[in-house]
């Protein structure tokens, strides 16, 4: 009895599980009763062109179990975690495994357009997501996701975790292809040491081996080509001719008549192959499967900032508090914050005072003084202060909530790369095909039929794309990999062809032009006991956790290293939220903190050093009176101190011609008084922390091809909007995982080294395009003249792949002790 398919998943059907059931008069077979009733709603609905679409020998998947308890995704605190909502017009992303091709996505936008409320309908089918926009007043989302499943489409809300796991999935898969190819090249290359060494002497012999050639190869064909084959095809039906239409054209070809060698028993007509398409197609799956791992980068950084968020908050009642979902909470609602908890909402503050260090979001390392009436944001931490604050935004809505957004759009928004050999590849390849068989037709006519397929086949081989193909992932994977062993992490090879375009570079201010942290800069005693007098105030700060008394204290122990605060026993030691610090040394009475707080207790402030305080405050210091016995005896003055190298970076850029600009929100003079200091800059200073990445987009439609340099959260969506982001190691997982280039020596200058790293690429990949398309331009008239046997063909091809990869690996040479000595003395001279 015939083996029966399932009518709507093509899959075989069990014996005792066949389902009949007559769609539009003809009774069809199918696997179970999903598939029949997924078939039935698809004629329905007018769309059975579906089955049309579907690839043919690809099976679709069983419809999955319909979905339990459902209802519950209506509700409003439920849908606040994943959809974004305008009062009832909403929108959502869904993750559906079961898309696997064009058609499917053509069926889900086709039936979800016909459906009364659905307002919007994309399915992307590289990360299986469906995004909708719904009228929730004329539609539910748990009937729009049933409408999936009706279909044959299993939908849940897009989740970063479930998303990653589909990406480890594809990545796994594919690196099983590699290690496939890689098993079957190491032991078909026995075979062919064989053959060359003088066993294709012996026909019997060279029958033997090219035959277990032939059953490896065809392994390595069906299973470790097959995402070039799928390529091709895609390309094929859109009409474009691409990489990997001629990367399967260079396989087949080497294959076809490498299996026609084999199978000519009796005499010998030529050589097999078999190793150059293993080899080809071995090297070509490292460089996918590099490709492939770095996809999942956007994802990661919006699970970090994700988790950054609060789920939990202490909610104030009538009689005292409780521990609430942040979800749960609602516009005025109160929740009450301790030192060191997370702030949960974006709100007011209605009781308490203290600082609030909100580096987090603002990248500047100074703690902000809160008081009844100021603003707090979600995801900042308290330091000192125990606050009531009345909720005014949570979750997506919340500063940080919007951040994530905008990390999310701006990754999808870069337009991906495209390289120079695929721009050449269509012409390449449609040129190729002509040549082949023009070459063939005419020694089928003027000769035999051997020498046309000779001639057309050693053309193919001769003109196999392998240098072509190499000439830009070889300088980039080298131009990568270097620059990794010496501190600069390049996690999309592709930056590289851009960053030589960049005209624009724009620096984040603290943390990155500056170190981000506070250091004592000035110090003014009244009496000139200096350095006994820094020893007990450095003893005093000791005792404090805020970052001013510990930066005090750290500034002295590295002026004076063999200080301990033992030596100077602090009794009575006082915290005054907001305001200072006090406490006993010996016999004296110290108070340290802001002068306004110094008057309160009665202690005359010099007029004097009043105009100390206001110059360093203008320019972004910070200024602490220190008092003893009643009386200032010291004021110190810390500041944020420049990077040493953050100068020689800037002069080296415009050196090039490059434009820079500082992106700051400290305040305009401070940010002034920072660009002064590194030779002069454009600045844009206030800037809100969500208003950064739009600051790179109007930079970016004025026409200027922007690098962003940050280490914050706050400069995540700048970094990934910009065409290249630079991230300092020292900074957040979340910058490092927005940008495209991480320094992880922390070193500025490296900017400098990888803006000359781009020129040399660039440079080689031209190089490689050069000696491939020269290669080409002298060998393949040879080819098409019969001149060149498939043999020599095999022989010379890697000749060109060779050139190129050598060429390549003198990028090595880009970071020796001789050529850096050589960019910084033609730098400067």
């Amino acid at each position: 009895m015939a083996q029966l398919n399932c009518y709507h998943c093509g899959q075989a059907i069990p014996q005792g599980e066949l389902v009949l059931k007559p769609i539009e008069g003809t009774e069809r077979a199918f696997c179970c009763h999903g598939c029949a009733s997924v078939c039935e709603v698809i004629h329905e609905a007018g769309l059975e062109s579906f089955y049309q679409r579907t690839p043919e020998g690809e099976l679709l998947s069983p419809p999955p179990p319909p979905p339990k308890n459902l209802d519950f995704i209506d509700h409003d605190e439920v849908q606040a975690q994943f959809t974004e909502a305008r009062g009832d017009r909403r929108e959502i992303t869904l993750m559906s495994e079961a898309i696997h091709c064009a058609a499917c996505v053509w069926l889900i936008e086709h039936r979800l357009a016909q459906v009364d409320g659905i307002l919007y309908v994309h399915v992307n089918f590289t990360n299986k997501q469906i995004k909708v926009r719904w009228d929730n007043s004329r539609i539910k989302l748990s009937e729009i996701i049933r409408i999936l499943h009706s279909i044959g489409y299993d939908a849940t809300p897009y989740d970063p975790s479930a998303s990653e796991a589909a990406y480890r999935k594809a990545n796994r898969e594919l690196l099983y292809r590699m290690g496939f190819a890689g098993f079957a090249m190491m032991n078909i290359m026995w075979f062919s040491v064989a053959l060359y060494s003088g066993a294709d002497e012996n026909i019997e012999w060279r029958n033997y081996f090219n035959v277990l050639q032939f059953v490896i190869a065809t392994a390595v064909l069906l299973y470790a080509a097959q995402p070039f084959f799928k390529g091709a095809w895609t390309a094929l039906k859109g009409r474009a001719l691409g990489m990997d239409v001629s990367i399967s054209l260079g396989i087949l070809t080497t294959y076809a008549y490498s299996t026609w060698v084999t199978f000519n028993f009796d005499r010998i007509v030529g050589h097999v192959y078999f190793d150059t398409m293993t080899d080809f197609i071995f090297f070509l799956l490292i460089g996918r499967y590099v490709e492939a791992i770095s996809k999942n980068k956007a994802v990661d950084a919006t699970r970090r900032l994700m988790a950054l968020q609060p789920k939990v908050a202490r909610k104030k009642v009538p009689d005292g508090e409780e521990v609430v979902a942040v979800r749960l909470l609602k516009p005025g609602d109160e929740v009450i914050v301790r030192p060191g908890d997370h702030i949960p909402v974006d709100g007011e503050v209605v009781d308490g005072i203290g600082y609030v260090n909100e580096s987090m979001l603002s990248g500047e390392s100074q703690e902000v003084y809160k008081e009844p009436g100021d603003k707090v944001a979600a995801g900042t931490v308290s330091v000192d202060a125990s606050l009531v604050v009345r909720v005014e935004r949570i979750l997506q809505d919340t500063t940080l909530g919007r951040i994530i957004q905008m990390v999310e759009k701006a990754q999808g928004s870069k337009a991906p790369i495209q390289c120079t050999a695929d721009r050449i590849m269509p012409w390449f390849v449609s040129a190729v095909i002509t040549l082949a068989v023009a070459s063939a037709v005419y020694w089928f006519f003027n000769a035999d039929i051997e020498t046309a397929i000779m001639a057309g086949t050693a053309v193919l081989i001769i003109t196999c794309p392998c240098a072509l193909g190499l000439a830009t992932p070889m300088a980039i994977a080298v131009a990568s990999g270097v620059s990794a062993r010496n501190g600069i992490l390049v996690k999309n090879g592709a930056v590289l062809e851009i960053l030589n375009d960049v005209d624009h570079f724009v620096f984040d201010k603290t943390g990155t032009l500056t170190v981000g942290a506070m250091r004592v800069v000035n110090v003014w005693t009244r009496y000139g006991d200096e350095s006994d007098l820094l020893k007990t105030i450095a003893a005093i700060e000791f005792q404090s956790q805020h970052s001013i008394g510990q930066a005090i204290y750290h500034s002295v122990r590295a002026r004076y290293p063999a200080f301990l605060p033992a030596d100077y026993p602090v009794r009575n030691f006082t915290t005054h939220a907001g305001n200072g610090v006090e406490a006993d040394v010996g016999t004296h009475h110290y108070l340290i903190g802001h002068a306004d707080w110094l008057r309160a207790e009665g202690v005359e402030i010099p007029e004097d050093w009043l105009a100390h305080e206001a110059a360093h405050q203008r320019t972004g210091g910070t200024t602490i009176w220190v008092a003893r016995d009643g009386e200032v005896v010291a004021l110190l003055t810390l500041a944020d101190e420049l990077r040493p190298d953050a100068k020689e970076t800037i002069a080296r850029l415009k050196a090039r011609g490059k434009k820079v600009t500082l992106l700051s929100g400290d305040r305009k003079a401070v940010a002034e008084e920072v660009a002064r200091q590194l030779g002069g800059m454009e600045v844009i200073a206030e800037v809100l922390p969500e208003d950064k990445h739009e600051v790179i987009a109007r930079l970016q439609r004025q026409d200027a091809k922007v690098a962003m340099v940050g280490d914050g959260i706050n400069d995540a969506p700048a970094l990934a909007r910009a065409h290249v982001g630079f991230a300092l190691g020292s900074g957040t997982d979340i910058s490092m995982d927005s940008a495209d280039i991480v320094l992880m020596n922390n070193e500025l200058l490296a900017v400098d080294t990888a803006v000359a790293l781009s020129e040399r690429t660039l440079k080689t990949i031209r190089q490689n395009i050069a000696s491939s398309i020269l290669y080409n331009v002298i060998m393949v008239p040879l080819a098409m003249s019969a001149t060149l046997t498939p043999l020599i063909a095999a022989i010379t091809m890697p000749i060109s792949s060779l050139i190129v990869i050598g060429n390549a690996a003198r990028i090595r040479s880009f970071f020796s002790h001789k050529a850096v000595a050589r960019r910084r003395a033609r730098q400067w001279t």
